[in-house]
Parts: C-alpha cells; sequence; structure tokens
C-alpha cells in the first residue's frame, strides 16, 4: 500500500520533472537539440532524489520516471501552443494600437490551454491540498521562512 509520504514524494519528483521537462523544451530554440535519453536520465535522477527517504522500491521508482516521460510526451504539444500564445500575446501588446478584442481571444485560448493541462492532474481536492501545504511547508523550511 502506498503511504502518504511517498505518494506526497511522487508529487514533488513530478513537480520536480514538470519543471525539468519545460526548461529542456525551452532550450531547444538555442540550436541545442533535445536529447529524450538524456532527459530521461535527468527525470529518473530527479525521481530518485525525490523519492529518497521514502519506502518505494527502485521498481517504483521507475515507473514513477516513466509514467512522468510518457507524460512530458503527451504535454510537448500543449507546451508549444502556450510557448505560441505568449508570443502572439507579447506581439499584440507591442502592437501600435492595442486591438483588445485580439488581447480577450489571447487570453481566453490560454485559459483554454491551462484547463486542458490541468486535466492531466487526477487529485482530489483534499489530495492536493495536502500536497500543496506540504511543498509550501517543505519551501518555507529551506528558505527559512515561517508562516
Amino acid at each position: 500500500m502506498t503511504t502518504l509520504k511517498t505518494m506526497m514524494a511522487a508529487l514533488l519528483a513530478g513537480s520536480l520533472a514538470v519543471t525539468a521537462g519545460g526548461l529542456a523544451y525551452a532550450k531547444t530554440d538555442g540550436g541545442l537539440a533535445f536529447d529524450p535519453a538524456q532527459m530521461q536520465q535527468r527525470l529518473e535522477k530527479r525521481v530518485d532524489k525525490a523519492l529518497n527517504g521514502t519506502d518505494a522500491t527502485a521498481e517504483q521508482k521507475k515507473k514513477v520516471a516513466d509514467i512522468l516521460g510518457a507524460t512530458f510526451k503527451d504535454m510537448k504539444p500543449l507546451h508549444d501552443q502556450r510557448v505560441d500564445n505568449r508570443k502572439a500575446m507579447a506581439d499584440a501588446m507591442q502592437a501600435a494600437t492595442i486591438d483588445p478584442a485580439k488581447i480577450e481571444a489571447l487570453r481566453a485560448e490560454r485559459m483554454k490551454i491551462a484547463d486542458e493541462s490541468s486535466k492531466r492532474f487526477t487529485l482530489t481536492a483534499q489530495q492536493r491540498k495536502a500536497f500543496f501545504k506540504n511543498w509550501r511547508d517543505r519551501d518555507h523550511q529551506r528558505h527559512g521562512r515561517r508562516g
């Protein structure tokens, strides 16, 4: 049976992996080719680090890393849409004349993309609350903040 600590660690690993994945995809603009094998290695290292100190087995860590790797592949089109939307919004805001209808359409598209992305997360409201409480507590401890 999966313990709450293991589940929270897996969610932390997922958050780290999503961040790492976003950075990996973002770096492809600089002429550096995206290497899926290297990304998988980084992902496995981050999952291992995030699940360190839990009762997760090597097999469970591998499964988490594989699930997150598949998630990156599934989420790549949404990432690309967010990048395109951000560029379009920047262009619209820098135009000689601001078109409120265009900006609203881009904002609505951004919300649609965010909604589609959020469907990947399957935690209950209570699980999300617990996860983010632990995440905040961890962040506060790491940076010496309280409250």
